[in-house]
């Protein structure tokens, strides 16, 4: 291939950087993609501590990865600087919020 735009397999043209703005902005971009852990993750874990928020188990650097961030509206596109969405769900009991709601919806007849 000769690498011209329309063909495929071609690399799309980089962005053009404008400012000195802009650039700030996609390194730290590129960098929270990178981290492996979404930016809310890390904000909830900051704002909440390594507890969880039903049965209270505490957590530590070791045992952070069982610590989950339950989207309290269900949208976990919903993230607001101030977590008033999150709240920090151990897996036993992140799982357990969700198949409640699952359970209730089956005998509603909604599922």
């Amino acid at each position: 291939m000769s690498g011209r735009g329309g063909e495929k397999g071609a690399r799309p043209k980089p962005a053009r950087i404008t400012s000195p703005e802009a650039a700030e902005r996609l390194v730290r971009d590129l960098k929270r993609d990178q981290s492996g852990e979404p930016d809310y993750r890390r904000r909830s874990l900051q704002l909440y501590g390594l507890v969880c928020a039903k049965c209270g188990r505490e957590f530590d650097e070791r045992t952070r990865h069982l610590l989950t961030v339950h989207h309290k509206d269900g949208n976990h596109l919903n993230n607001p600087a101030d977590g008033s969405n999150w709240e920090n769900l151990c897996v036993y009991c992140h799982d357990d919020e969700h198949s409640r709601s699952i359970l209730a919806d089956y005998l509603a007849g909604r599922r």
